[in-house]
């Protein structure tokens, strides 16, 4: 190459470069800080690899982790919770936890801590919680806030254990065109500063975990939801797949934008199934923070509350009714300040590195924000975001498990008449015992694959039984663990309206209120009316029932309450 052409290129090269450092001038670097005493462990949370729509492999995700100085991560893989997990090992140095993230009819849940599951975890928002608590892991509502519709959560009364308040794909999607192009240019300069500084305070959602951390305990975490796959299309896995796609953000430069650490009793690396029970009892007791590391790294938080000679630390409870005092300490010195939030509401700000108060205002939730003088975003995005500690009264989240209040007006149903219906290629019989009181039992095979939406059910007409009415109660159980939808249906128009039990070999008794009845896919807009209702059904279906499935249901006691 002729030496006035190199020249040329240098030339245009240096003027690009004065173009992005003048018009488009890079984030600030982040602040390093020295290393804290605290004992916790570092990692992050909400990442996919390539057995979903993530790029990397589990030994990729790993090495990437291990370079970015994480010290466990949790994958969370889409999927309906039948694969079998891996237990939890070491990998690269780092801790592997791997989750699933659940696809709810009202917005994605993810399960950590949760073993095979006997049939797919599907449905309703409420029944998909139910049953990974069940099943005895541990569900974070994803991305609740989400700029795509059908990435958001909508089930706000549902009793979810935790949430994400910061999620990196939520983020990126709130911006506007101009910001993605200016990231875009910087990121190959300054990669983890760039996507700090595309980073908000979530004002909405973390208005939503206030408020349910006011009526009960609810985790909340930073979820890196990562991907190393930006593409044209970001349906599914295959939409990923069937396009091109650029590994941008990396693994690596994810993990070190920000972080969760998780408060442990002894340093990982000992038993990779001992650490990885560690980890998740420290999630699910709130002993965890999210630290942006992009703005300034460690992060580095201690936060207490102490009356007389009783101290709780994050995610505890305080039964008391005198003062309490409050600390709260970074490993920052200045350029910030520290605040303490009551129920949401700002209680106290003091400047870097200490906040001490003694609160006198009583009972409330309370939570510790650290905000740096340079940070990004409108609102800007806070440093550190602790978990609550609740100074609450004894069994102030132990209401009572729910109990339906006996019936003062029952009517027994159970005669029928019953009969089956199926979809093409599935097969159902109905038996009784002891007509017209004896039990009813649904024989059932759904048909193994071929298209459609296999489904068997049992069907009984009930005339005008449910006027006047408020629910239906039965005794009922199946041959295996399993979700049946019990569903209510107009003669004329057809609509439906449905709520999933579960059912094992136990036979237990089950009330189905009218006032829980959602409407079937799309359907009615009007409420559910009993008057005008004549037909109840027991469905097995493919929301939570696998193709080629034979088994059995029975139903006993069939009644309308009131």
């Amino acid at each position: 190459m002729p030496v006035r052409q190199r020249k040329a290129i240098m030339a245009a090269a240096v003027l690009a470069a004065a173009f992005v450092f003048v018009v488009l001038p890079l984030p600030a670097r982040r602040l390093d800080l020295p290393r804290p005493q605290t004992q916790t462990a570092v990692g992050a949370f909400h990442i996919h690899t390539d057995r979903s729509d993530g790029s990397g492999t589990p030994d990729d995700v790993a090495a990437s982790a291990a370079l970015a100085g994480l010290q466990f991560i949790i994958l969370t893989d889409h999927g309906d919770g039948t694969r079998v997990p891996d237990p939890p090992q070491y990998r690269s140095g780092v801790l592997v936890i791997d989750a699933v993230e659940l696809s709810t009819a009202g917005g994605h849940y993810i399960a950590i801590g949760l073993p095979q599951a006997p049939y797919p975890l599907r449905g309703e928002p409420r029944d998909v919680i139910e049953d990974v608590r069940r099943l005895g892991g541990f569900g974070v509502v994803a991305h609740p806030d989400s700029a795509k519709p059908s990435l958001q959560w909508h089930d706000w009364d549902a009793p979810f254990d935790a949430m994400e308040w910061l999620n990196a794909d939520t983020e990126w999607r709130d911006e506007g065109p101009g910001a993605l192009a200016r990231a875009f240019v910087q990121y190959p300069l300054r990669a983890v500063e760039t996507l700090g500084s595309l980073l908000d305070r979530p004002d909405p959602t973390l208005s939503r975990w206030d408020a349910a951390t006011r009526r009960r305990r609810v985790v909340a975490l930073a979820g890196a939801d990562a991907h190393a796959r930006a593409g044209w299309s970001d349906e599914d896995a295959d939409g990923y797949r069937r396009t091109w796609f650029l590994r941008i953000p990396s693994y690596s430069v994810s993990f070190r934008t920000f972080a969760l650490r998780a408060e442990v009793d002894r340093p990982l690396g000992d038993s990779a199934n001992a650490d990885g029970a560690q980890i998740l009892a420290s999630l699910k007791a709130g002993r965890v923070y999210s630290g942006i590391d992009a703005l300034a790294s460690p992060a580095a938080l201690q936060f207490s509350a102490a009356v007389e000679n009783r101290r709780a630390s994050q995610g505890e409870l305080l039964d008391v009714r005198g003062p309490v005092s409050f600390v709260a300490r970074s490993n920052a010195a200045t350029g910030g300040s520290i605040f303490l939030l009551r129920d949401g509401s700002i209680l106290k700000q003091e400047p870097l590195p200490e906040l001490r108060f003694v609160s006198t205002s009583g009972q409330g939730t309370y939570r510790v924000e650290i905000h740096l003088s340079s940070a990004p975003g409108t609102p800007p995005v806070p440093w550190i975001v602790s978990n609550p500690i609740y100074v609450q009264p004894a069994g102030w989240e132990g209401a009572p498990a729910w109990t339906h209040p006996i019936a003062t007006d029952a009517r027994g149903i159970q005669g029928g008449p019953w009969h089956v219906e199926k979809s093409d290629a599935s097969t159902a019989q109905v038996s009784q015992q002891n007509h017209p009181q004896g039990p009813v039992e649904l024989a059932y095979r759904l048909a193994d694959g071929g298209g459609g939406a296999p489904y068997a059910a049992l069907v009984i007409g009930v005339g005008d039984a449910l006027t006047t009415r408020t629910r239906l109660a039965f005794r009922a159980h199946a041959s295996q663990p399993m979700r049946i939808s019990v569903q209510a249906r107009r003669p004329r128009s057809g609509e439906r309206w449905h709520r999933s039990i579960y059912l094992d070999t136990q036979p237990r008794d089950i009330i189905v209120p009218f006032s829980e009845l959602k409407p079937v896919g799309v359907g009615p807009a009007a409420s559910f009316d009993p008057a005008l209702t004549d037909t109840v059904l027991f469905v097995v279906d493919t929301t939570n029932t696998k193709t080629g499935t034979s088994g059995s249901v029975s139903v006993r006691d069939l009644r309308v309450e009131r």
